[in-house]
């Protein structure tokens, strides 16, 4: 296995071959995939599954109801900082590992023989939970939105607007999952152009929301975006501190999915050296977009209890009353205000999916190391050196997750409040592993933090701990069936699964990430 890996090695340094297949040949791995993705292509379409409009547009109310404006204008650039730490430090591990799979990969060299495939097991269940959940997410909140965007084109609520029952919202998440399921069984140069268009969708739709919005619509002063404390009653919690914390879930949820530059590295041309670059530069592209797309927002968010109550013609959805007020305002026909809502409609639909792409890679290359039941299947590649039946168990998994939805709307929640704490974990666990254990023998790669590696890395680890914690908490007083924060249950759940599917199973025979051509690395 060692002779034949020298061999591919010695033919890669005769043909000058990419140096990201080289390292990529030195971990152990054969050049499966095609490696035709551009570096600025990985970056944008790491920034387009990041994607702002995705992001901040579905979430928005949460901001609004704990804390209001003072919650988002403080919230936002505190967790910009922490969400750049924790980037910083996936990027300088990326340099080092530049494979599909992505974080357990990095747990599993960094635990060494004895704790890697443990840890390796952990962290790619919780990453691939995440993975599997995002796209439900995304797409879910797509067809939620084009719900409201019917209802606006139709009259709003109060005009006799047509509003989607439950079961046509199913049917349309259905239906933009399987084409996007389609769309990613085509080959993979596809997908450079398509994550350029979806970063520069993103671009120009929150100029033109935030533009429209500070041209039709009144502003509040600064000193009262500053001051502007929401005391939202309905949800029976009066303490500042605590919604203030609350409210932070909507930029933490917003600055997710970053590690999209890691599971594409297989197919992006010298990755090990611009891999890393991909994470950091879509983390602050998105910072700066992001704070772009919320400053028009909050100043013009000036009626808070309006923009939330359910009552309203957008049904309670805020962004979207903004956008209705501002065409009833000055063109005396809100309908037309869809026209806009188009803009993070379709932001949602390249972020779902990218989001399908990325997540198809880290299951390919989960199955390609045996730890999901029927790898083989779910390993193999299309025509097009696509792996094309991972693709649609994304697909099915996704649709499963939006089910609960049909029987109750606080249970389907808990399904997604999963992905974005099994992503805090699945960034955590290798960002651990390279501060402790593997801090004096972590080998890096072209892209290194130097002497402030283990400082951004140790508050990386911290805020994990306290987004996780945050993301558990109660968010509604009193706790009864319908206010109750599921997220702690769906946490319990995965990390059951993951512990017991070990326990019982996985412990015997996953031994980590299979070299299949033999690894030159001890």
């Amino acid at each position: 296995m060692e002779t034949e890996a020298r061999s591919i090695l010695a033919t890669i340094d005769e043909e000058k071959i990419d140096s990201g297949q080289q390292r990529l040949q030195e971990l152990g791995y054969k050049q499966e995939l095609k490696r035709s993705m551009s570096p600025l292509a990985n970056v944008a379409m790491c920034f387009s599954v990041v994607s702002i409009l995705t992001g901040v547009t579905p979430t928005y109310n949460t901001g609004l109801r704990y804390g209001g404006p003072v919650s988002i204008v403080y919230g936002w650039p505190i967790v910009c900082f922490f969400t750049t730490c924790i980037a910083l430090s996936m990027a300088e591990i990326c340099s080092a590992y530049p494979t599909s799979g992505g974080l357990y990969f990095w747990s599993y060299k960094l635990a060494g023989c004895k704790w890697g495939p443990f840890m390796a097991w952990m962290t790619g269940w919780f990453n691939i939970a995440g993975l599997w959940s995002g796209p439900a997410s995304v797409c879910f909140s797509l067809a939620l939105l084009l719900q409201v965007t019917i209802l606006v084109s139709t009259g709003g609520a109060n005009g006799g607007g047509y509003y989607a029952s439950k079961y046509v919202v199913v049917c349309i998440y259905g239906a933009i999952l399987l084409l996007h399921g389609l769309i990613n069984v085509l080959n993979v140069r596809w997908f450079s152009w398509l994550g350029n268009i979806a970063a520069l969708w993103n671009i120009l739709g929150v100029v033109m929301i935030g533009a429209f919005l500070l041209a039709l619509l009144p502003r509040q002063k600064a000193s009262s975006v500053f001051s502007n404390f929401n005391q939202d009653s309905s949800t029976g919690i009066h303490s500042k501190p605590y919604r203030f914390l609350l409210g932070l879930l909507m930029s933490q949820y917003t600055l997710l999915a970053y590690d999209s530059a890691a599971h594409m590295s297989e197919e992006t041309k010298t990755a090990d050296k611009t891999g890393g670059y991909g994470i950091i530069g879509a983390v602050l592209g998105s910072v700066l977009l992001g704070t772009i797309y919320l400053l028009p927002l909050v100043f013009t968010s000036i009626d808070v209890p309006h923009l939330l109550d359910p009552g309203n013609d957008t049904k309670g959805y805020a962004i979207a009353q903004l956008l209705y007020n501002g065409f009833e305002r000055h063109f005396h026909d809100a309908r037309w205000s869809f026209l806009l809502l188009i803009m993070p409609c379709g932001g949602l639909y390249f972020c779902g999916l990218l989001s399908v792409t990325t997540t198809s890679r880290m299951t390919y290359a989960f199955s390609r190391d045996g730890a999901l039941p029927l790898s083989r299947f779910w390993h193999k590649l299309n025509g097009k050196e696509v792996p094309g039946n991972a693709v649609f168990l994304c697909i099915v998994v996704a649709f499963c997750l939006a089910l609960p939805y049909l029987a109750s709307e606080v249970a389907f929640q808990a399904t997604l409040s999963i992905s974005t704490i099994a992503f805090d974990i699945a960034y955590g666990l290798p960002i651990l592993l390279r501060v402790t254990g593997a801090r004096h023998n972590f080998v890096p790669g072209p892209l290194h933090l130097g002497r402030f590696s283990l400082v951004i890395g140790w508050l990386a680890v911290g805020w994990v701990m306290v987004s996780t914690v945050l993301f558990c908490l109660p968010v509604a007083y009193p706790v009864t069936i319908e206010t109750l924060n599921y997220a702690p249950v769906a946490l319990g759940g995965v990390s059951m699964f993951t512990l017991g599917y070990w326990f019982l199973s996985g412990r015997h025979w996953f031994q980590g990430p299979v070299p299949n051509i033999g690894s030159l690395e001890t």
